[in-house]
């Protein structure tokens, strides 16, 4: 069975003062890139079976205006681990997803996120605010490793 894991960085956040860093809201401008994310989602990966999400503030945001795209959204897990996670602790959690899942998307952060589907493709791909990439993968999840999977798609929408 094939997996596919769709990897979306939060949208761009606000930096007001005296707000810790995991409770910095969405920007205006992340806002409205966080629905574009959404409906670029909907419209490739509308078979997403889970959504594993930082806890920070910004990327429950970013996939609550997202979800708003979606016709039923698909079901949600806020996970802490994502949370400013490394390489090796993203790529822990994937290795933890259901067997019964078959399409993932994990919201989260950089340098995280641009290190995971760097070492589980093989391929550079720079994940700016509301970047997506789209890894597929033919072995488990609990496989995951370098060069699991392959690139098939990346794309950063923008208003």
């Amino acid at each position: 069975m094939s997996r596919r894991l769709i990897v979306l960085r939060h949208a761009k956040s606000d930096w007001p003062d005296g707000v810790p860093d995991h409770d910095r809201p969405l920007a205006a401008r992340g806002r409205r890139e966080a629905a574009l994310a959404g409906r670029w989602l909907a419209e490739h990966a509308a078979d997403i079976d889970l959504v594993v999400c930082s806890s920070a503030v910004r990327a429950r945001r970013t996939w609550k205006h997202a979800a708003r795209q979606f016709d039923t959204a698909p079901q949600l897990r806020v996970e802490d681990r994502l949370y400013a996670a490394s390489h090796d602790r993203l790529v822990e959690v994937v290795r933890e997803l259901p067997d019964a899942c078959r399409t993932v998307l994990f919201i989260g952060h950089n340098p995280g996120l641009e290190d995971v589907v760097n070492r589980l493709t093989g391929t550079w791909c720079p994940m700016k605010t509301s970047s997506i990439a789209v890894l597929s993968s033919r072995a488990p999840w609990a496989e995951a490793s370098v060069r699991w999977a392959r690139l098939d798609d990346s794309i950063t929408p923008r208003a």
